[in-house]
């Protein structure tokens, strides 16, 4: 005899271990444990630990009234041949008092039990919106329960099925296959999911989980059938997306504020767990997944959205939901909006590349998906201090290492593309090369521009390589004459209002090199004005000797400047009189850099393009310092220091002083030439040509962008 919906014995027995996994997840709620003859009032899921989803009219009577509970809201939830105490948390149905008229509002609620300990099955909920399907299941219902909602029936009807979660207090059971009914699902639209059957919907199955077999996968919660057309209606567990903070019944213990990360972030770890090696667990809802879509020659399967899942669950919650957005706009190859739904967390992300393609093509995009994931992660804590941070900065480093294997099998040009992923740039990146001829020949550059991520990661966007190379002068004005478009492109990429750091790689002896002076186009009009750079954004010099190789002094004096309690200049000048040159005291200034205290920072009023200034300056490179303050142009040989002097290394200790750390000292330097570039403070005149040398060995330049050999032409 056919099954509802023409289905025979062996369509519900492929499906005989889901639906057993979704029985034992699908519980009773009625009166709190104890209370006298207690009625069953409809269905709820456990979908976390200690979380159950049901609708919220099934927690009200059928005159809109809130059900008699015990103390503090006390309600039960039967499960397993028990009765376990639990409180309303979260109640979807309700927006917040503050909420605009026409809020969004879901017949959803949530349920906490009081004790966390006990053992128990969870559902796994869809990650994506559910589509057309036959082979869905809802719960039979509940054969005792009472009340009705507005406009629908299921609670309030007589007659039924066994409950799964009850079969202990039954003295004949149904099989959990029996105690699901097959229903064909047919559209969507403002009133939810709606099904049809050709048997009636019990009593009790509002709340109970909405089951798209094909994928093993609660797609929604069913609230009832509707009067009017009598079809099934339940809400898509996509609703969810819409829990907030201010969905929090009065006096509940919540999830903190991003409750549905947080609740999302539960259930994809709890799953995840549930796989892991030496557990003593039984059958899992992921086993019955992978029974029925094991051989469908996916690339892109079960087990991979299990582990993408867990490792997006370990991250923070994105900064914007637009973020997410565009990550799946990219990963699609496409700019608009991915779909006609809200994407809040990564996971809703990864549920939006569900696109019917062939198996390589899924499984390129959920790689780069993931790949942007991993970048964006990273980013929001690049700069951070802290163990949070260090933990999380790991865990994007693990869904990075997750993402490379699985991207083994695309093909190289794939690869090749999925590789430079577009990110939000915090620095361009300014590098002259010299190229090193005959001694005696004039000093020839190529120069580069490349956008900086962080932590050596590098895209360069723009080269400017020959063989012959161009006198510096002409090369800066070849950077100059493009830098302004770049610049704005960068700030673009990096959000609403951000100005992206200004950094100039320059070899020995360009260490002068103004850079905060250097002038750009103030817009893209093809007649921008032309305004210096440095009063608006950061700028640092770096220098181009140093590159992805770090050794220990350079390491350890930035470790030790991160952690001072204090920076301190540290004066660096000849201790003869004018005329004097680094020979003559070599070993003093030496031994004064080595010695120099975890929080020193060199301060030199020399000029650094030559002679006492340009050795001192080598000479902090080689014992570490990654950073240091000079005048562009600074006093020469010819004479001894002055007032001038004096108020240069005054202004660097006031700056030092109260500058809070390493970190803050771009911006710092930054304002200083803001203010001496307006003439609106007194005493700052001294800073317009301010030069700051930030070398930050975490984030070194990138390898030469030349393998050519540095050799005489010809």
């Amino acid at each position: 005899m056919a099954t509802p919906q023409g289905r025979t014995p062996g369509d519900r027995a492929r499906y005989a271990q889901l639906l057993d996994h979704a029985g034992r997840a699908t519980v009773g709620l009625r009166p709190a444990p104890g209370a006298a003859a207690p009625r069953m009032w409809g269905s709820g899921v456990f979908i976390a630990p200690g979380w159950v989803l049901t609708c919220a009219h099934v927690l009200a009577a059928g005159d809109g009234r809130r059900r008699e509970t015990g103390p503090d809201g006390v309600v039960g939830v039967a499960f397993g041949g028990r009765v376990a105490a639990a409180r309303p948390a979260y109640d979807l149905s309700r927006p917040a008092p503050e909420a605009a008229p026409g809020a969004a509002r879901a017949d959803l609620a949530l349920l906490r039990l009081l004790d966390p300990e006990p053992r128990h099955p969870c559902a796994w909920l869809s990650d994506q919106p559910a589509t057309l399907l036959e082979d869905a299941y809802i719960f039979r219902g509940h054969d005792r329960s009472g009340g009705e909602a507005a406009g629908e029936e299921g609670d309030g009807a007589r007659g039924g099925a066994a409950w799964p979660g009850a079969r202990a207090e039954r003295d004949a059971p149904a099989s959990p296959v029996d105690a699901f009914i097959a229903v064909r699902f047919g559209a969507r639209d403002a009133r939810g999911l709606q099904f049809g059957s050709d048997v009636r919907v019990a009593p009790g199955a509002s709340g109970g989980p909405l089951i798209d077999c094909d994928r093993g996968e609660v797609v929604g919660i069913v609230k009832g059938r509707h009067l009017q057309d009598h079809v099934g209606l339940a809400v898509p567990v996509t609703a969810l997306r819409g829990l907030g903070p201010e969905h929090l019944v009065a006096g509940a213990e919540g999830l903190g504020p991003d409750p549905y990360h947080a609740l999302m972030s539960l259930h994809d770890r709890w799953h995840w767990a549930g796989q892991e090696l030496g557990r003593a667990t039984g059958p899992t809802w992921f086993d019955a997944q992978h029974a029925i879509m094991a051989g469908r020659g996916r690339l892109w399967g079960i087990q991979e959205r299990l582990q993408a899942l867990d490792l997006l669950a370990r991250l923070p919650a994105p900064r914007d939901p637009l973020v997410v957005e565009a990550a799946v706009g990219e990963a699609l190859e496409r700019g608009e909006r991915p779909a006609a739904w809200a994407l809040r967390t990564w996971r809703d992300g990864h549920g939006a590349l569900y696109q019917g393609s062939d198996p390589y093509t899924e499984l390129r995009t959920f790689v780069h998906y993931l790949r942007i994931v991993a970048q964006l992660a990273a980013d929001e804590v690049r700069d951070e201090p802290g163990e949070a941070a260090a933990a999380v900065r790991a865990q994007a480093v693990r869904l990075a290492e997750f993402v490379q294997a699985k991207a083994v099998v695309l093909q190289p040009q794939d690869r090749r593309r999925i590789g430079p992923v577009r990110r939000r740039p915090r620095s361009v990146l300014v590098e002259f090369e010299p190229l090193f001829y005959d001694e005696g020949a004039a000093e020839l550059f190529n120069w580069s521009v490349s956008e900086g991520y962080g932590q050596g990661q590098w895209l360069r966007v723009d080269v400017q390589e020959s063989a012959g190379g161009v006198p510096f002068e002409q090369a800066r004005e070849q950077v100059l004459r493009q830098l302004g478009g770049r610049l704005l492109r960068a700030d673009g990429a990096a959000g609403p209002g951000a100005r992206v750091r200004l950094e100039v790689a320059v070899p020995e002896g360009r260490w002068h090199t103004a850079a905060g002076q250097w002038e750009v186009a103030a817009s893209a009009r093809r007649t921008a004005r032309l305004r210096p750079v440095g009063p608006g954004r950061a700028v640092i010099l770096r220098d181009q000797g140093r590159r992805e190789q770090v050794d220990p002094a350079w390491w350890q004096r930035w470790q030790g400047l991160r952690t001072a309690p204090a920076l301190q200049a540290l004066r660096v000048g000849p201790r003869e009189g004018a005329g004097a040159r680094l020979g003559a005291c070599a070993e003093s200034v030496w031994r004064l850099l080595e010695t120099a205290g975890e929080g020193a920072l060199p301060a030199l009023c020399h000029s650094v393009a030559d002679g006492f200034g340009r050795d001192a300056v080598g000479v902090a490179l080689d014992t570490g310092f990654p950073a240091g303050l000079w005048p562009a142009r600074g006093h020469g040989e010819e004479r001894d220091c002055d007032a001038v002097c004096e108020e240069f290394h005054r202004g660097v200790r006031e700056l030092l002083e109260g500058s809070g750390g390493v970190a803050r000292l771009p911006e710092l330097v930054r304002q200083l030439r803001a203010k001496a570039a307006e003439a609106a403070e007194e005493g700052t005149h001294w800073a317009r040509d301010l030069v700051l040398l930030y070398d930050d060995p975490e984030d070194p330049i990138p390898p030469l962008f030349t393998d050519r050999p540095q050799l005489s032409p010809g």
